[in-house]
């Protein structure tokens, strides 16, 4: 295949918000993986984008209109008149009201958004969004952190130009919210490798778990338990997406790459490396279809932004090395500065090989009952819920001398050869060429 066309979405207010007073999810980790990026240079190699932001209308296509309602008004001033709410949609400890969070869920939904629009219109091959994948949250409330579920809103857009999609999660937590979007239907196969057992959150994703109705077989789950290296999970996670991919066919994937399943994760128990998380990105890619990529759990930042940047090196197919490059949080990356740090804990890895084998052999058996890939029947393209009409804007001729719109603007892109390597993040923001 040809060279690859990769967009990049990002938005500067996203590593703003803040959840709160010794909240284990932190936006600003989104910040340290931006300037990572900036600083090894790969935003060259990629079309960086101010993402679309997500409006009601277009949250509520998922959730319910009460819930995004909900959002929109509650904040941490008036939340005392929002009491008998807050139980009603799980907002509380986990999913607090903290400020701005509608417009946090408008930005990183807005990105999956975009991401899936473009690869609609094969405007993108790849399309990268590590804002998004908040695979928990549900159609009438949060959960989980999240609050706004952008990837099921973002499988509905690619809905209405593939008959299949395949959605690929290797976040420590299993991939709950979307699971129970798609469950009775075969246009969407759901695959999630996490931790199961020992009340371990959410509870949910054991291997029978496969579906219902017209979606049986169509859910699938590889449930772990602690300390898995690197080796136990490639030698699952090669064979189950290749047998996946062998009888599902997809023609777009979405992976949701939580960095939560590394080790040494403040909530996770799993022994990963950044090397080993980035070769299940880098098996993915190798099909050559379609992918959108998504960010999602990870809770010890500097090592978040680490893997979130060494996958994008990967589907850049980028070489950089382990050294950092200086950058705005360097003092975070302390004592060893290396991309590739030891993240091996002393957690025994409690997955035998017989317990493996066990999981590959019924997954496998799963993936042989269906009966071919299923296919659609062909139907009127709903239009696009952002409104790109190809690269360039269809009255661009006839108005040459009208003033460029917010929209134009933030749907185009800075060409990499006008930006030096000393730039800083301020510089980075594409606001119309």
């Amino acid at each position: 295949m040809g060279k690859k066309r990769i967009s990049y979405f990002w938005s500067e207010d996203c590593g703003n918000f803040h959840y709160g007073a010794g909240h284990p999810m932190k936006p600003h980790r989104l910040a340290l993986t931006h300037n990572l990026i900036l600083n090894y240079g790969l935003y060259k190699k990629m079309e960086v984008f101010r993402p679309y932001r997500a409006n009601a209308a277009d949250m509520t296509r998922f959730h319910s209109a009460d819930y995004i309602d909900f959002l929109q008004r509650v904040t941490p001033d008036n939340v005392s008149d929002f009491q008998k709410h807050l139980s009603r949609f799980n907002v509380g400890d986990d999913c607090p009201v903290f400020e701005g969070v509608y417009d946090f869920c408008s930005i990183y939904t807005g990105a999956s958004l975009d991401c899936a629009v473009r690869l609609n219109n094969e405007m993108s091959d790849i399309a990268i969004n590590w804002s998004g994948g908040l695979h928990h949250a549900k159609k009438f409330e949060a959960s989980g952190f999240c609050y706004v579920n952008d990837i099921v809103l973002a499988i509905l857009e690619l809905l209405k130009y593939h008959p299949r999609v395949l959605y690929i999660d290797i976040d420590i937590h299993h991939g709950d919210g979307v699971q129970e979007a798609f469950y009775v239907t075969d246009r969407v196969m759901t695959v999630s490798f996490h931790k199961y057992g020992n009340n371990f959150f959410p509870g949910t994703g054991d291997v029978y778990e496969v579906g219902n109705s017209g979606g049986k077989y169509y859910s699938v789950n590889v449930p772990l338990k602690d300390g898995i290296d690197d080796n136990s999970y490639l030698n699952l996670f090669k064979p189950v997406i290749t047998g996946v991919m062998e009888n599902y066919q997809p023609t777009v994937i979405v992976l949701q790459c939580g960095a939560d399943s590394l080790g040494c994760d403040r909530l996770g128990c799993f022994n990963l490396s950044t090397k080993g998380h980035g070769a299940c990105v880098d098996f993915v890619r190798s099909f050559n279809v379609p992918l959108l990529v998504m960010g999602g759990g990870g809770y010890t930042i500097r090592n978040v932004a680490r893997c979130w940047t060494y996958e994008t090196s990967i589907l850049l197919r980028q070489e950089v090395s382990n050294e950092l490059p200086y950058n705005d949080y360097f003092e975070y990356f302390g004592p060893d500065f290396t991309l590739h740090p030891d993240t091996s804990t002393r957690t025994d890895n409690l997955n035998s090989k017989t317990y493996l084998e066990q999981v590959k052999i019924k997954v496998l058996e799963h993936l042989r009952s269906l009966q071919g890939a299923p296919s659609v029947q062909m139907h009127e393209v709903p239009s696009d819920i952002i409104g790109y009409d190809g690269v360039k804007d269809a009255d661009e001729d006839k108005h040459p001398d009208v003033r460029v719109t917010q929209r134009l603007a933030d749907e185009s892109r800075e060409h990499a050869s006008e930006w030096g390597d000393g730039d800083k993040e301020a510089d980075m923001m594409v606001t119309g060429s």
